[in-house]
């Protein structure tokens, strides 16, 4: 089977955040697990788009969609271990595109894991995946508008 390899262009990071690994993030293998890195990754989303005034529903039923999550992990974080989350956008296109995080531990200077979240914008109210709102796209003029 083919390894995913993450990498992303240093000038798409727009937003960064800390997150403390809690005790209860640490597995059977005493360090953090999966499930709640991927919990982190969605909180530092929340963060991102919060930051930027982008709720993820909005009254009218558009909101954001997450379509899929890739993860490559690069070193081990342990309990009470700081994060940094720096997180960016890329590959813009009608519906939608990737956000982008890279995971570090600044203590050391480690990189902890690199992911891609891609995203659509959803009309719950009618069930259907929606055009990108020009208000969002013109927030990230780094996206690289795939058009």
């Amino acid at each position: 089977m083919a390894r995913l390899t993450l990498e992303f262009p240093e000038d798409q990071y727009c937003y960064s955040t800390h997150l403390t690994v809690r005790v209860t993030d640490i597995n059977a293998a005493n360090h953090l697990g999966n499930d709640s890195m991927i919990s982190m990754i969605s909180e530092a989303r929340a963060r991102f788009l919060f930051e930027f005034g982008v709720e993820e529903t909005r009254e009218d039923g558009i909101g954001i969609i997450v379509t899929d999550l890739a993860t490559t992990y690069r070193a081990e974080a342990h309990a009470r271990d700081q994060l940094l989350f720096e997180v960016g956008v890329m590959d813009f296109n009608r519906y939608g595109g990737d956000i982008t995080f890279r995971i570090s531990r600044p203590q050391d200077a480690t990189l902890v894991a690199m992911a891609k979240s891609g995203f659509v914008f959803f009309d719950y109210k009618r069930g259907q995946v929606v055009e990108m709102p020009a208000a969002f796209s013109a927030k990230f003029p780094q996206a690289n508008w795939l058009g």
